[in-house]
């Protein structure tokens, strides 16, 4: 699944042909996605012109000067494709601007969805009323992570990948981010010190923006929207690397924490 840094260079590739742009065509190619499209989208973005884009979690944010916010979710397997050279099956929302562009939301598994929002109730919409902080804005601090684990045993990771206390967080970067601060993925979070947690709120920083530069993380279907692969997976130093050594000489361990494969060293987490 597409996590934050695939979302934010899709967005930041999007942002090229989208930005300033008015929305001369859109065409929706099936009833739905996860759920059925918007039954007012084509009526809302045609003649609209994107004023913004930006990134809520896992979430896209197309702004437009209507007032109206598209906000996809990439899903299992979705992209966006721009310029293709031919239609695909798999392209259920094509938008057309004004200057010739043309840019396909593809979605082979169709686990995406995309929603309309009155931009000034994105903040309360359904899904965002409880997210966390952004794990690169200025709110995740070691202060919000020691009041949030306060009283709580359960896993750190676990934790990491509760959406109401970080949003955007996935199991590839909680996974490289806990190996960068020395941290036992199944420590209870309540004895997690207090040093531990800055280095924490620096290791997820530097993995994210890391991934982000790299273009994320390519796995099964995720591309760039310019069609090229994320080259991130060359950078993890525990992610699917079982049985593989790390840095120290130890082989990577896996083990299996709410249904995910957590990836870990025994020796450099503690």
């Amino acid at each position: 699944m597409p996590e934050l840094p695939e979302v934010e260079t899709t967005v930041r590739g999007l942002a090229r042909f989208l930005e300033g742009e008015r929305i001369a065509r859109v065409r929706v190619n099936r009833p739905d996605l996860r759920r059925p499209f918007p039954v007012d989208l084509v009526q809302v973005l045609t003649g609209a012109r994107v004023t913004t884009l930006g990134r809520r979690a896992k979430y896209g944010l197309i702004h437009t000067d209507r007032g109206q916010t598209m906000v996809f979710h990439l899903g299992m397997s979705g992209r966006w494709r721009i310029e293709p050279e031919q239609p695909d099956k798999h392209d259920h929302l094509v938008l057309e601007t004004g200057a010739g562009h043309a840019l396909a939301l593809n979605d082979a598994r169709r686990f995406g969805s995309v929603d309309l929002v009155a931009t000034d109730a994105l903040e309360s919409w359904g899904p965002f009323a409880q997210l966390g902080p952004e794990p690169l804005g200025p709110d995740l601090t070691p202060e919000h992570l020691k009041q949030t684990f306060r009283n709580r045993i359960a896993p750190i990771k676990q934790l990491l990948l509760d959406q109401t206390i970080v949003a955007g967080l996935g199991n590839i970067y909680v996974c490289e981010a806990l190996f960068r601060s020395g941290i036992r993925p199944d420590k209870e979070a309540e004895r997690v010190s207090a040093p531990a947690l800055t280095r924490l709120v620096s290791a997820i920083r530097e993995v994210l923006g890391e991934a982000i530069a790299a273009g994320g993380s390519t796995i099964r279907d995720y591309a760039q929207p310019s069609g090229e692969l994320g080259y991130f997976a060359a950078s993890w130093q525990v992610y699917g690397r079982e049985g593989q050594p790390c840095r120290c000489g130890s082989p990577v361990l896996r083990f299996i924490q709410g249904g995910r494969s957590t990836f870990w060293c025994h020796k450099c987490q503690k």
